[in-house]
């Protein structure tokens, strides 16, 4: 199973409690812990997690350095205890725009991690799909033919994949906003998505629980009869 996350809502939280932005990204942080914890429990196979997108590059330049700076930390805190429970991580994205010091920070967790045999955490970090289809596309030269499988092959090199992964099958949204915000567009072409109202800090163990209940009480289709042709 390969669940997705878009985790929005950290300014908002801060904001309603007259807490500076940085502040609802550092409580969001903690609430990476826990839905990575969940996760792994829970059985699923690969937690991709929206952490930056290229469009965040259009916030405010002190935002921008306080998220780096937390990404930083977070995989110097975080790589660990992925490693004690035997999750691999990757950071998925752009590479180019990046500063050396946390290149070297992704590749050392992911080097580290590497062994792991549990879940495989991704994390979207200066990431836009559109930007991913597109260099896919590019890469593929005029007049190659391609399948869904071949495709797919070429977006995951593009995003720096460090082993395959399928499409998928559940994409959670929180913050209330019902979009996909250039987020995985191809992967999540038969996702199930679950869209909720609770800001990013407040999706706890309970949340996020609830929302895999949700799913599994989905019937999916791909697009022929289910079992209820009614």
């Amino acid at each position: 199973m390969h669940v997705a996350i878009i985790m929005d809502g950290n300014g908002r939280w801060a904001t309603q409690r007259g807490l500076p932005r940085s502040a609802g990204h550092a409580e969001g942080a903690k609430a990476v812990r826990t839905a990575v914890e969940v996760a792994a429990r829970a059985g699923v196979d690969t937690l991709t997690i929206y952490a930056f997108s290229a469009a965040n590059w259009a916030r405010p330049a002190t935002e921008i350095a306080a998220l780096m700076r937390l990404f930083g930390q977070y995989l110097f805190t975080e790589t660990r205890r992925c490693i004690e429970q035997s999750i691999r991580i990757n950071v998925i994205g752009r590479r180019d725009r990046l500063s050396d010091s946390l290149l070297r920070s992704i590749e050392q967790s992911e080097r580290l991690s590497a062994a792991g045999s549990g879940m495989h955490l991704r994390i979207a970090f200066d990431y836009s799909s559109h930007y991913s289809i597109i260099e896919a596309a590019r890469r593929a030269g005029r007049g190659a033919e391609l399948n869904a499988e071949t495709f797919h092959r070429l977006l995951q090199e593009v995003d720096h994949c460090s082993s395959p992964t399928g499409e998928v099958d559940l994409l959670i949204r929180t913050g209330s906003e019902q979009r996909l915000s250039d987020f995985m567009l191809w992967e999540c072409a038969y996702a199930e998505l679950y869209f909720t109202d609770c800001l990013w800090p407040d999706f706890d163990e309970q949340r996020f629980r609830r929302a895999l209940e949700d799913y599994a009480g989905r019937q999916r289709r791909f697009g022929a009869l289910g079992g209820d042709t009614g």
